[in-house]
């Protein structure tokens, strides 16, 4: 039953999503809620100018659709798992819609101004810091412990500093996964892949709620990287950027091991640090660069690879991380 369930959500949110795309994309084209392409981005993007943008809102509502259906079935029909995991779930759900409202906020903002940017950083960071508290404080009053597992050490219990780390740990992670959105499908292709290692990893660990809810995020990339593959007919925007890293935090959570988010999201982490590095190495030798433009997957576009065969790679890579965050999660606890 419980594979049954998993198949469906993928079947749901996948379906729900590319159908979405027939109504939205032409709406959004209609109302003229187009990319503003950055003027020190690679020149050849300036084409994009005027793709639709905000495309998330289609995996927001076919992932949350699709994971509605399956889990709420699966507790009418007495799903074993406790109060806490359905809060977890529950809670990293609507963690992640909280991401995707703030996204939604920051385009709509630059679209009205037509340009490229929308909220300031200090707004985007006090809301997502507000979302993640609330977060937090939902899994701790229903009964959540400050305990972490790590991979050959078991349970840690961190104290009062679990909720500290967590919450930069997550809005750090939630900004690292908005630097993946750059060229066409490459933040839908890696979360795909994401995705479906944690979802594999939930099952393992007998955590089917959590891992329907993997499953439905699954299918939604699935539906949309029919539109958002290259040349993309929509971008997913902040709104869903900003959504995709509130999911797979809440994956990584639900869990218990967040820390295996730095393995299995390595390009995450790359495409930050690559923006960090560039930035603090400009400013300390006055103008120098490490890259040739950075987050990386530009530099590797100024280096005559196409769109495509980043999305290949960088997915390729995501998948090879995965499996060892899958034999960790299994053997190593």
């Amino acid at each position: 039953m419980d594979i049954v369930l998993y198949c469906l959500a993928i079947v749901i949110a996948a379906v729900i999503t590319g159908l979405l795309g027939y109504f939205m994309v032409p709406f959004l084209h209609k109302i003229k809620f187009g990319q503003t392409i950055r003027e020190v981005g690679p020149s050849w993007h300036k084409n994009k100018q005027g793709t639709p943008t905000m495309g998330g809102i289609m995996f927001i509502i076919g992932s949350s659709v699709a994971a509605v259906i399956c889990i709420a079935f699966l507790w009418l029909n007495g799903g074993a798992e406790t109060q806490l995991m359905l809060v977890k779930v529950t809670a990293g759900a609507l963690m992640a819609v909280g991401f995707g409202i703030v996204g939604f906020l920051d385009d709509y903002i630059s679209i009205k101004k037509h340009r490229n940017l929308g909220l300031t950083e200090i707004q985007k960071l006090i809301l997502q810091f507000i979302i993640v508290g609330a977060y937090l404080l939902s899994v701790a009053l229903a009964g959540g412990t400050t305990e972490t597992v790590i991979p050959f050490l078991g349970s840690v219990d961190l104290g009062f500093f679990y909720y500290i780390l967590a919450a930069v740990f997550i809005v750090g992670m939630v900004n690292a996964v908005n630097f993946t959105d750059g060229i066409d499908g490459l933040n839908t292709s890696v979360t795909l892949v994401v995705t479906l290692v944690f979802s594999v990893i939930a099952m393992l660990l007998n955590r089917v709620g959590l891992s329907l809810y993997a499953a439905a995020i699954v299918g939604a990339m699935i539906g949309f990287l029919f539109w958002n593959a290259n040349p993309a007919k929509v971008f997913m925007g902040d709104t869903g950027s900003l959504f995709l890293g509130g999911a797979v935090c809440a994956l990584a959570f639900g869990v218990d091991m967040p820390i295996l988010l730095i393995l299995i999201g390595i390009i995450y982490i790359v495409e930050i640090l690559s923006v960090v590095l560039q930035v603090t190495y400009f400013k300390i030798t006055h103008g120098k660069r490490i890259f040739k433009m950075a987050p990386i997957h530009h530099h590797f576009e100024m280096c005559g690879w196409n769109e495509n065969k980043i999305c290949f790679v960088f997915s390729g890579v995501t998948l090879l991380a995965g499996i060892i965050g899958v034999l960790l999660a299994v053997f190593g606890c």
